[in-house]
């Protein structure tokens, strides 16, 4: 199995950007597609983006299209999320979550991290 970890979220303000990172443990990081996922209090989690085992394959949700830029690095057992121009909107927790075959449904997905949180301010 492996663990997740995320960090990086903080406070930023509209139009700013920040680049989270997901910290996975084991030596089996390659084979899993990484997705990163975001929930608002009062709403349900929904999806951001997903990266092939890989990364040579990316899906973005609407959302975030060209804005966001998810990456990793497989050496570093890490995934990226790197957010510019950033809104109001998406002002969530943001967690990063691994899967055999990338998809965009969280249910889907077989391990998850603790979140980090991302408030966006006016």
């Amino acid at each position: 199995q492996v663990q997740l970890v995320e960090s990086g979220g903080g406070l930023v303000q509209a139009g700013g950007s920040l680049r989270l990172s997901c910290a996975a443990s084991g030596r089996t990081f390659g084979r899993y597609a990484m997705g990163w996922f975001r929930q608002a209090p009062g709403k349900e989690r929904e999806f951001v983006a997903a990266i092939s085992r890989s990364g040579s394959s990316t899906f973005y949700a609407d959302s975030v299209k060209g804005r966001f830029t998810i990456s990793r690095d497989n050496a570093k057992n890490t995934v990226y999320l790197q957010m510019n121009s950033l809104k109001p909107e998406d002002t969530a927790v943001y967690y990063c979550a691994a899967v055999l075959d990338m998809g965009v449904q969280p249910w889907a997905y077989d391990y998850w991290g603790q979140g980090t949180q991302v408030p966006v301010s006016s």
